[in-house]
């Protein structure tokens, strides 16, 4: 996408009107789901909410601490019901932790009450971007090469049960917030 192509702020504007509920992103980690969220948020003018962020908030801890003290099922039960509380209180754009839409009854809920977004990428792309940091409690024991390829076999099911898919590059986040509006508004 070039300049000549954005979308003006009067197309963006009749987009935003028309969705009705909040936009869910979903998809493994380091697909760009909170960057691209924040920017698609600050172009629909509407608030912008990190469901991992929520969750450390609440339990006064961090994602990695509740992993290691209870599991991933109690964390995914919890985050259920963070996801639900975030889109009863109507926020517009909700980045969701890269587990969140395998759980089905939390894929059920997102499905029923907000426009599912899948952001997609290349494993090599996502080993680059998750080695920048080390709070990812899933890639700690082996490689994160394996670790997310086994991931994006396991989870691609599920993730393709979103409304919207769309494969991300290295591009500026503007232009993938643009692409997921043009994607919604196809959609709609």
């Amino acid at each position: 996408m070039t300049d000549a192509t954005a979308l003006t702020p009067g197309e963006i504007a009749k987009i935003a009107a028309r969705i009705d509920r909040p936009v869910v992103l979903v998809g493994l980690m380091g697909v760009g789901k909170s960057t691209v969220g924040r920017r698609l948020a600050a172009m629909l003018g509407t608030d912008f909410v990190d469901v991992d962020d929520e969750i450390e908030r609440a339990a006064d801890r961090t994602v990695s601490e509740i992993f290691e003290a209870h599991g991933e099922a109690y964390f995914r039960a919890g985050e259920r019901r963070v996801i639900a509380r975030l889109m009863e209180e109507a926020h517009g754009v909700i980045a969701t932790g890269g587990g969140a839409f395998v759980d089905p009854e939390t894929r059920a809920l997102i499905l029923d009450q907000a426009i599912a977004v899948w952001l997609d990428c290349d494993i090599d792309t996502l080993v680059e971007r998750t080695s920048r940091r080390n709070d990812r409690p899933l890639l700690r024991n082996g490689s994160a090469r394996e670790i997310l390829t086994d991931l994006k076999d396991r989870r691609g099911a599920a993730y393709a049960e979103a409304q919207i898919h769309l494969v991300t590059d290295n591009g500026p986040h503007s232009e993938t917030a643009q692409r997921i509006l043009e994607a919604i508004d196809a959609w709609l």
